[in-house]
């Protein structure tokens, strides 16, 4: 597939309708990880604009970013710390519809309002998260839970 996105309209589930095909074509058949972690990120980023979309990597006992799309990022966050943190001990998705709300939350940027964590598998043991924030308090809900770990579990 060219490297081409179409940039979809209409509401969040009609977006992600049309965003998600074109994910797994770009990301079908290319071997290397980190290349399609950085187009998701861009993908995600260019359709809905949200204020940061981007990978933290498992690496020992702490997550390392890796491919992202938006201002400057923490680099490393500890097990359990944050939210990403707390993703990555649970094994689950989290939703945080007010960040400053949140114990413990890791504020890499203050303007980050909300927040929504998916964590993607090896095997049975988590190898990462995707991070994306907002701006705005409350943005992210069971649609972008929906989508967003579709997308992450085909993850290769």
């Amino acid at each position: 597939m060219a490297e081409d996105l179409k940039i979809a309209s209409g509401s969040r589930e009609e977006q992600y309708r049309s965003l998600v095909p074109q994910i797994k074509a770009l990301t079908e058949g290319e071997t290397d990880f980190i290349a399609n972690l950085a187009n998701i990120s861009a993908a995600l980023k260019e359709q809905f604009g949200f204020f940061w979309v981007g990978f933290y990597l498992v690496k020992g006992n702490e997550l390392v970013l890796g491919p992202f799309q938006g201002p400057v990022a923490c680099t490393r966050i500890a097990f359990g710390k944050g939210v990403c943190g707390a993703a990555w001990k649970e094994g689950t998705t989290l939703i945080v519809p007010d960040v400053d709300a949140f114990p413990g939350h890791i504020a890499c940027s203050s303007l980050s309002r909300s927040e929504i964590v998916v964590p993607f598998f090896r095997g049975n043991e988590v190898a990462g998260v995707l991070d994306v924030d907002s701006e705005h308090l409350n943005f992210f809900d069971e649609t972008d839970r929906k989508y967003l770990e579709e997308i992450v579990f085909s993850i290769k």
